[in-house]
């Protein structure tokens, strides 16, 4: 039988792979960001931000301050490789979300599995037109040393997209990348690039809709996700050690502290009830990368809390940036 032994989550911001001195350059992209929602999911313009922005804000951008969280989401980086290092997995499940990298709007699953043998990650492509801090963030998605094709634990993807069909989910598959776009998401290739680093084993990739209405899951379809891809490793019929980690969140591009700290409590203390009944009109834009969390809880069930990590990680006067998430549950 299978056995899921750890549960991960880990932010993806281009932020952690950033040296803290360009953070207000990466804050420089939020002015014409389309997509900022305030705390109660409201679309406003930088400037309506800058308004309500915190009393403390100053604060949260003083250069000392912003390195000691970049260094906070170092270790917590760390902290996640070494223990999905020594977990000694057969296969690792990565919940994320796709931007318009698998699919766009001519076909937009709510949930979808990649069980190609193989999935690729990009080189590095630094272009001029991009800003500084993209440059120097690009490590941390994409393969300085050119593209590189990993492998694919295809038929446990396949034995998930089969189990799931059975327990009445809709689940949308993915046997190959398509033509105008032949690597992984971002979502995916973050947890290549600094968590599992050259420890590479087999994964499935699991893409959850979070970002883009209409038919994006509800938290409580997120949860019993997680908890039928346990069921269905543990209906495996070889001894196999499985890990689960969700990639992305926690809010952003606004900064959501409240929300952010319901949720980790809720994660910690394993209260399903709060997870599936957070207000969905705060989980939206980058803040809708919860439910990869939500997901990833409902696969963890019985496994307890061992530590966990809240780096709020702000990169402009308006409140904007990256609130950082990481958690290990085994």
């Amino acid at each position: 039988m299978g056995q899921i032994v750890i549960g991960m989550g880990s932010s993806h911001s281009p932020q952690l792979s950033t040296p803290s001195e360009l953070w207000l350059n990466h804050g420089e992209g939020d002015r014409q960001n389309p997509a900022l929602l305030d705390n109660m999911g409201v679309r406003r313009t930088f400037e309506e931000l800058l308004e309500t922005a915190p009393a403390n804000i100053a604060q949260q951008l003083a250069p000392d301050k912003m390195e000691e969280r970049h260094q906070a989401n170092q270790r917590g980086i760390a902290r996640l490789a070494e223990a999905y290092a020594n977990a000694n997995l057969d296969a690792l499940v990565i919940i994320g979300d796709d931007q318009e990298e698998m699919f766009r709007n001519d076909h937009r699953p709510a949930i979808a599995i990649y069980w190609g043998d193989t999935i690729v990650n990009g080189a590095v492509k630094v272009t001029p037109d991009m800003s500084e801090a993209r440059k120097a963030s690009a490590w941390g998605w994409r393969e300085p040393d050119g593209e590189k094709t990993f492998p694919v634990a295809s038929d446990i993807g396949l034995h998930l997209i089969e189990h799931l069909r059975d327990q009445d989910f809709d689940i949308a598959h993915v046997k190959q990348a398509p033509e105008w776009h032949k690597q992984m998401g971002h979502a995916f290739a973050f947890v290549y690039r600094r968590i599992m680093q050259k420890n590479i084993i087999p994964t499935v990739p699991v893409m959850v809709n979070t970002y883009y209405p209409p038919n994006q899951p509800t938290l409580n379809r997120c949860y019993q996700l997680g908890h039928e891809i346990r069921a269905a490793v543990e209906s495996w019929p070889a001894d196999i050690r499985v890990g689960v980690v969700a990639s992305g969140g926690l809010s952003h591009f606004v900064i959501d502290e409240e929300i952010d700290q319901l949720v980790m409590k809720a994660l910690r203390e394993g209260d399903k009830g709060t997870l599936v009944s957070l207000p969905r009109g705060r989980l939206d834009s980058g803040t809708s990368e919860i439910r990869n969390w939500i997901a990833m809880a409902g696969a963890s069930e019985g496994l307890s809390h061992q530590w966990s990590d809240y780096v709020p990680s702000y990169r402009t006067m308006a409140g904007t940036g990256c609130a950082m998430g990481f958690g290990i549950w085994s």
